[in-house]
């Protein structure tokens, strides 16, 4: 084995080069993995072994964390050298586990009275720098993650990005929170631009515990489809050891070999979500659920989308909140397409709470359609509403796009009547909140400060690309075909009836 250059995917420096075998490759080294017909560089994350054989968890370089996924052996290039982990690194670990080093015994150990218990990510990178006291760099780490901070908050008061703040952001691994904020206060809105970042960045998440933790379905069927998940969920752990697991696309409950599902299939009475059926058109219907009243389904539902969202941390607490499904028909019945969920009583007055479109139904104006819904729901209430932060990467991008389309509609109607305009009249026109009508008006710069007061203008540029799009959007909601009214709970059943 020799000595080779740096590796880009979970490597701390130069690493070793050789040949490996399917007993000697071990977690931490990088292997020539077989994705879309073509050999790519990929970090083995974990090893475990299933019915079928043994599987490696890859994260590939340069594709977003949520394609890391379980290959089997046979898609391992065991012909091209593998890049072994940094032994370095290893030696650091076992300094730490063994006897103190000489540099390390004459350093003075901070007393445990007043010293806090320190992250795993801090204790990394501190074994990386042995050059300061353990107690000052743990001091400078939580200075500079204040500044950050403040720098981020200063940003976002001067309306950087879209009503979206610098934790749910895409951001790259080498950049600050401020720094991004920054630069994305100074970059156009671009779509693609997003989207292709978010292919080649990790997803922010709320609880960056939750991220790291390995995906543990490989694969599930569910209706026609064959899904690949993108993050972990909380299944029970015996499902992690299937190389599949089968899910009915109606009741979802889920089962891990295809006896028992088979048998499921011819028992299972369910043909659409089991609630009021409140919104129906030609293409889409849309059911109205209760998570106290259906508790099993829609603890089901969670556990699901948890594949897809890696900002979902609840899961069997769907009491307070209510599921609006939407679904599409066909002689077999109602297929779920997405959902958003509410809170039953939220004290900010959020209007959605976890929004989905499954991955076999993006890309296609699913998502707007759900969003619609939600502020169509928010206007019957007579109410300003905005989605819960953080948004996923993916409902990011389609709450600006939402945001931007429906504000240059309005502001061109405004226009036509020559009506006066304000930011509390759009937000009122549109069920949105102030902050997300003020924060898209500055993301688009739409909003000028000209002799002595703010304007709104709309670019030529920007009402030709809405012109564009409209011509390509083939589906709305019609609110006259909503039939539903604010449903009225009492304290006793907002929440878990002890």
């Amino acid at each position: 084995m020799s000595p080779t250059g740096e590796a880009a995917v979970g490597s701390d420096g130069p690493r070793l080069i050789g040949k490996a075998t399917v007993e000697t490759l071990t977690i931490g080294c990088i292997a020539q993995v077989i994705k879309d017909g073509e050999a790519r560089r990929a970090e083995i994350l974990s090893i475990k072994e299933t019915k079928s054989g043994r599987q490696y968890y890859c994260n590939f370089d340069n594709f977003n964390k949520r394609l890391d996924e379980w290959v089997p052996v046979s898609r391992i290039d065991f012909d091209k050298p593998v890049e072994w982990p940094n032994p370095d690194k290893d030696k650091q670990k076992d300094d730490k586990k063994g006897k103190k080093t000489t540099a390390a015994v004459s350093k003075k150990q901070p007393s445990k009275k007043n010293s806090r218990r320190v992250s795993k990510r801090e204790q990394s990178i501190a074994s990386e720098d042995q050059t300061h006291p353990w107690s000052e760099f743990v001091e400078n780490q939580q200075k500079n993650k204040k500044d950050a901070r403040e720098k981020a908050n200063a940003s976002l008061e001067i309306g950087a990005t879209a009503g979206i703040g610098p934790d749910e952001m895409e951001i790259d691994e080498d950049e600050t929170p401020a720094s991004a904020a920054k630069k994305e206060s100074l970059t156009p809105f671009s779509r693609e631009q997003e989207i292709e970042k978010l292919r080649t960045s990790g997803s922010m998440t709320q609880n960056p515990a939750e991220i790291s933790r390995i995906r543990n379905i490989s694969k599930v069927e569910f209706g026609r489809y064959v899904l690949f998940p993108w993050y972990f969920s909380p299944y029970p752990e015996v499902y992690g050891q299937e190389d599949s697991i089968y899910i009915c696309e109606f009741c979802l409950s889920y089962f891990n070999d295809i006896k028992s599902f088979a048998r499921h299939r011819h028992k299972c009475t369910l043909h659409h979500p089991p609630g009021n059926e409140i919104y129906r058109d030609d293409f889409v219907s849309f059911f109205e659920i209760d998570g106290r009243r259906q508790r099993t389904w829609c603890r089901n539902l969670c556990l699901l989308s948890k594949m897809f969202l890696d900002h979902k941390t609840l899961y069997y607490d769907v009491d307070p909140f209510l599921f609006y499904v939407m679904t599409t028909r066909d002689e077999k019945g109602c297929h779920l397409i997405g959902y958003f969920s509410k809170e039953k009583e939220s004290t900010d007055g959020y209007n959605v709470a976890c929004i989905l479109t499954l991955p076999q139904y993006q890309r296609k104006g699913y998502g707007r359609l759900l969003i619609q819904f939600s502020y169509e729901l928010s206007k019957i209430e007579g109410k300003l509403g905005s989605p819960e932060k953080p948004l996923s990467d993916l409902g990011l991008l389609s709450y600006r796009q939402y945001w931007s389309e429906n504000i240059i509609d309005l502001l061109l109607k405004f226009g036509e009547r020559d009506e006066p305009c304000t930011i509390e009249g759009i937000a009122s026109h549109l069920a949105m909140t102030t902050q997300d009508v003020e924060h898209t008006l500055q993301a688009l710069k739409m909003q000028v400060y000209h002799k002595g007061e703010h304007k709104i203008v709309i670019p030529e540029k920007l009402v030709a690309q809405r012109e564009k799009s409209r011509a390509k959007q083939k589906r709305l909601i019609d609110p006259d075909r909503i039939q539903w009214k604010p449903p009225v709970f009492t304290a006793s059943s907002r929440t878990w009836a002890w």
